[in-house]
């Protein structure tokens, strides 16, 4: 008795999921979930920090290092540009169903911790990566004390 409970409501149950994915698809322009969330967080960027500084690396092929605006404000770095799109990348006519390549304006913007320095910055662009190092404040980075 529980194998035809468990088979029989499982598969409805699964059933339904799918119906409502499909559903929220055409609700949210027929793109898979898995595009969608990716032009929301497009570049998508890696952070750490060193005793020295933060690090934030931009992933973002195909730009120039003048297509970047960036800013510090407020402990806020605001990340921004835009990807122009491809002239006659298809063909004459032609209408595409899908995009994996994010085409457009972007803006990110990220919260810096307390004790990141914003007259400390510097930003490169090599191999389609945007490195940016903020310099920590002096008073902030780890230091050894001498016990007397």
């Amino acid at each position: 008795m529980s194998d035809f409970l468990f088979g029989h409501v499982g598969s409805d149950l699964f059933r339904e999921f799918d119906r409502l994915q499909r559903q929220m698809s055409t609700l949210a322009g027929g793109f898979p979930a898995s595009l969608r969330s990716n032009q929301s967080y497009f570049p998508p960027v890696n952070i750490g920090a060193t005793d020295d500084a933060i690090e934030i690396v931009v992933f973002a092929p195909g730009f120039s290092p003048s297509q970047f605006e960036l800013s510090i404000d407020k402990g806020l770095l605001t990340i921004a540009g835009e990807r122009e799109r491809p002239e006659a990348a298809m063909g004459e006519g032609a209408r595409s169903y899908a995009r994996e390549r994010f085409m457009g304006a972007f803006r990110r913007v990220i919260e810096l911790p307390p004790n990141a320095n914003p007259d400390d910055v510097q930003a490169k662009y090599t191999d389609g990566c945007l490195m940016i190092r903020v310099g920590k404040h002096e008073s902030s980075k780890p230091r050894s004390i001498t016990v007397l």
